[in-house]
């Protein structure tokens, strides 16, 4: 069983490039090799040799250490990104294919070992500038390099000839050799074309921010412009179903010409459409949906939906001139997971808007849109829910008998740390709660019950300590009613507020990771097993001083205004000690859960915020 398996298996890594490379990979030239087996990231043992001569120019592709290599995808562009030029093979190793015009992609004809690879190129006829060749090179099915980048070769309509060839002799080599990365130099990023030029010929934004320096955004935008002609190329990863971009007078959603790129099988469509804001957040397809539009390219490879569109530079949508040329937009790029047959649906795989309005010409970068009331929001709502109100709730419930005979401002200990932990839960939640009203200045549009069980939240607890205020006085036949509803609006509002929070991980304005979902499932195990380890001991201490220690505090509050806790006022209960070091271990372990949950919001996207860290570090040195 096992010599017929190998076979098969070694069938399937001889014929794994067997007739070069398909066009879908034309804009990424990254194989699809075994379900997505990642390129290399260490230099590239393969170069891309070039000499002009007789008008065109003579490229050889070969190893600087004379290893062969089987599969290869070879393009020529223009430093703007565009494919450029056509290429005359030599031979029976190569063929040409058609990604923009006819024979402007060489690939090989079958997956055998190559020394070497010589072809011609051709570029268009007057053609005056740079060219640069960008190479793929496949030394077996598991080992390539995406995007190897020749030197930059000046042209022009007559430009001189090499005199004589620049390729060195190489000694052929069986053994790969054992390429070693220098340990102070970070792995290469995956060439992608999409992002080369920018900042330099075309405009670029995308999400989440700053991801254009890193190269790995969600969902992102490009416009060049030459002349009268704009082109819109879009991009989004995550398996999204369409991408799109807006042009508004302001950083929010609504009253917004869109070009939207949707996903129509295995083919990509071009949709004009028009946002409306609130209370019906959407975006709607104009009658006619082509308007001033028009698809020049489009491509859905691996889970990456791609499009280049032109837009007309003056169009009149809903009554309102959109002059490209002469006017300023704020930029909104967004990306979402599903559609209907007239619109998209909401972009649950990122939204940014640009922070000030810019010509579509500039292509310098763009800054995006503050998102500071968002993560004040969330960081003050952690604070309160997972801070302050869980050692509030602790200090009321299991230490009335503990620092017996020590007061502040008057009260018991335990109630003044009480009282002060929340008011502070009061004032960071009605704040938090103010902060994201006065940031989306309407309700939420998200399909997630974050918003409606948050308000539910704030609403106990506005009036939690209103009620606290109001009390009737120990000892009335009010008092138990009092101590009851106090006790469960302030339990409700809590156990209501942690189930807000992991909804608010899968919002798409909060980016937060999924990771955050299992330090949420720690606090929750580690608050429980500390209320346990309380209880537990007030039953000890209980029977060991045949007293109740600690219970809930209404049932030691009667009638009669006496409590049936402790009858001897003057030193704590048993146990004090243990209790402390437990409340000790609570709070620093609460105060890490607490920080760290606010710097993961505070830095969101934190991965984004870390390689940001990362890499300025590494410039700094």
């Amino acid at each position: 069983m096992l010599t017929p398996l190998l076979f098969l298996l070694s069938l399937t890594c001889i014929n794994a490039l067997p007739q070069g490379a398909p066009t879908k990979v034309c804009q990424t030239m990254r194989p699809f090799h075994g379900g997505g087996i990642p390129p290399q990231n260490d230099k590239s043992p393969y170069s891309i040799y070039m000499r002009r001569a007789d008008g065109s120019v003579h490229i050889t592709l070969i190893s600087d250490l004379g290893i062969p290599f089987q599969g290869f995808m070879l393009q020529g562009r223009t430093p703007s990104r565009e494919l450029l030029g056509v290429f005359q093979p030599k031979g029976n190793d190569a063929h040409t294919i058609d990604c923009g015009q006819s024979g402007d992609t060489l690939t090989h004809n079958e997956a055998n070992n190559k020394e070497m690879i010589e072809v011609d190129w051709q570029p268009p006829l007057d053609y005056e500038g740079q060219v640069v060749f960008n190479c793929t090179f496949a030394q077996n099915y598991q080992t390539f390099w995406v995007g190897v980048e020749s030197p930059p070769l000046k042209l022009g309509k007559r430009f001189a000839d090499d005199p004589i060839s620049n390729v060195p002799n190489r000694r052929k080599s069986t053994t790969p050799p054992n390429f070693v990365q220098e340990s102070a130099k970070e792995a290469e990023i995956v060439f992608d074309p999409f992002y080369e030029g920018c900042a330099v010929t075309k405009l670029c934004f995308g999400a989440p921010a700053n991801c254009i320096n890193s190269k790995n955004c969600k969902a992102a935008v490009a416009v060049t412009v030459s002349g009268e002609k704009y082109e819109f190329e879009m991009k989004a990863t995550n398996n999204a179903a369409w991408v799109g971009v807006g042009l508004s007078e302001d950083e929010k959603m609504g009253d917004d010409s869109v070009i939207e790129c949707v996903k129509k099988g295995s083919s990509v469509g071009a949709y004009m459409s028009w946002t409306s804001g609130s209370p019906n957040f959407g975006a709607a397809r104009l009658n006619n949906p082509q308007l001033g539009i028009r698809l020049l390219n489009g491509s859905i490879i691996n889970d990456v939906l791609y499009c280049k569109v032109m837009r007309d530079v003056r169009t009149k949508v809903r009554d309102r001139i959109f002059d490209l040329a002469n006017n300023k937009y704020n930029i909104l790029v967004a990306a979402g997971s599903s559609v209907t047959p007239r619109s998209v649906g909401f972009h649950d795989v990122v939204f940014l808007a640009s922070a000030n309005k810019q010509a579509l010409s500039d292509v310098s970068a763009v800054e995006a849109a503050s998102k500071l009331l968002i993560r004040l929001h969330g960081s003050f709502m952690l604070a309160a829910w997972i801070g302050t109100v869980s050692i509030g709730i602790l200090l009321a419930r299991y230490y009335r008998n503990t620092w017996v005979g020590s007061s502040l401002c008057g009260k018991d200990l335990w109630f003044a740390w009480h009282r002060m932990f929340m008011v502070l839960t009061w004032a960071l939640t009605i704040t938090g709660f103010v902060l994201i009203f006065v940031e989306l200045k309407a309700w939420s549009a998200e399909q997630n019950p974050h918003a409606i069980l948050g308000t539910i939240t704030t609403i106990i607890c506005f009036f939690q300590p209103i009620g606290a205020y109001f009390r009737p006085h120990p000892g009335t036949s009010r008092r138990p009613i009092f101590n009851w509803l106090h006790w469960l609006g302030g339990n409700v509002a809590h156990i209501v507020a942690i189930v807000t929070i992991f909804f608010a991980v899968k919002l798409t304005k909060a980016e937060l990771p999924d990771f955050v979902d299992w330090i949420l499932v720690a606090y929750v195990a580690f608050h429980v097993i500390i209320h346990l380890i309380l209880s537990v001991m007030g039953c000890i201490s209980e029977k060991s001083s045949e007293r109740r220690v600690t219970s809930f505090p209404m049932k030691d509050l009667g009638g009669s205004g006496r409590s049936s806790a402790y009858a001897d006022r003057s030193a704590d209960a048993p146990y004090s000690g243990f209790r402390k070091f437990i409340l000790g271990i609570y709070i620093v372990v609460i105060i890490a859960i607490t920080v760290a949950l606010i710097v993961i919001t505070a830095l969101a996207p934190i991965e984004q915020s870390w390689n940001d860290l990362r890499n300025s570090m590494k410039n700094a040195k």
